[in-house]
């Protein structure tokens, strides 16, 4: 299924986001560090590896350093809904780590993905829009000014239809599920971020990206989704993720159509395994303070592990 997908409809996919994406490097950015922050969607990881698979398939001499720094339940807005979590502990806000991030990392690039939470699950609504307005605002300013550039992906789509019978009306005084309709809010703050690129924002759509498949395979299977529960995508749907920044730096998602199956395979194994290391150690040396995430090893020995790993994908793509 994953294989038919990414060949097919991630095909479509990537001619519609070439049409749509006229000023794309089209190259790897000439940089050593790019951290990724996000949700619980980056905090997953699939689209930072199958965006660091490419580049070791395409560019074995690249020798660029992602870093995954993705928080479950996190928000740029501050907000947090009753309940969460039940009743456990507030959404983690960015603003309260995000200094801590940057000095410590020293990243040249940064892609953040939020919004997801940001609406906290209601009905559109003003405060919360500027609440999220703002924390954007202030996540760009504080990345700018470390010396690193910014790009930013809108935020992905919510699915209503998987979650259909558990989904909640508008008006109603609170929401402790979904609102139905909160796809519409995520939509309207995809459009305002992409209406920041006037003001010389880097904004990739990832909401559109992964709209426009929904739809297209809904065509021929009428309840496809990428998110069982609504929110978090599967592998395929993290591949979608993926798909704008790919086709932002001229790389291609469907590398196993073209190579080695067994190899691609043995690849994105080792780059998960990579990735898996380096995030918990870096979220762990940069002191969140979300509960539940799992202790990751000291800086210097993920480094080493990370390294080990790198030479054994490398080793690899020789043969």
């Amino acid at each position: 299924m994953l294989q038919r997908f990414t060949i097919g409809c991630l095909l479509t996919i990537s001619v519609l986001l070439s049409t749509r994406i006229s000023e794309a490097e089209d190259h790897l950015p000439d940089v050593k560090r790019v951290v990724f922050l996000g949700d619980s969607i980056t905090h997953a990881g699939g689209y930072v590896s199958a965006i660091e698979t490419a580049i070791y398939l395409q560019h074995p001499e690249s020798h660029i350093e992602l870093i995954n720094l993705g928080l479950p339940s996190e928000t740029v807005s501050g907000l947090s809904e009753p309940g969460h979590a039940g009743g456990a502990f507030p959404r983690p806000d960015l603003h309260e780590r995000l200094q801590r991030v940057l000095e410590l990392t020293k990243p040249n690039l940064v892609i953040a993905c939020y919004g997801m939470n940001d609406g906290i699950y209601y009905p559109l609504g003003d405060d919360r829009f500027e609440k999220f307005k703002d924390g954007m605002e202030r996540l760009h300013i504080a990345v700018e000014k470390s010396g690193a550039k910014i790009i930013h992906l809108t935020p992905a789509f919510f699915d209503a239809l998987p979650i259909k019978d558990r989904l909640l009306p508008a008006g109603l005084p609170e929401y402790r599920q979904p609102y139905a309709g909160y796809d519409d809010v995520l939509e309207a703050y995809a459009n305002w971020l992409i209406g920041k690129k006037k003001q010389g924002w880097e904004v990739l759509d990832v909401h559109g990206a992964m709209k426009t498949a929904v739809l297209e395979q809904r065509k021929t299977n009428p309840t496809f989704t990428f998110a069982g529960d609504g929110v978090h995508p599967n592998l395929e749907g993290q591949i979608v993720v993926a798909a704008p920044l790919a086709a932002y730096w001229g790389l291609k998602l469907d590398a196993a159509a073209s190579s080695d199956a067994t190899t691609v395979d043995s690849v994105k194994k080792l780059v998960d395994k990579k990735q898996q290391v380096l995030k918990l150690a870096w979220l762990s040396h940069t002191k969140h303070v979300r509960p539940g995430i799992p202790q990751g090893l000291p800086i210097a020995d993920a480094e080493k592990e990370a390294a080990q790993l790198d030479q054994q994908i490398r080793t690899l793509l020789k043969q």
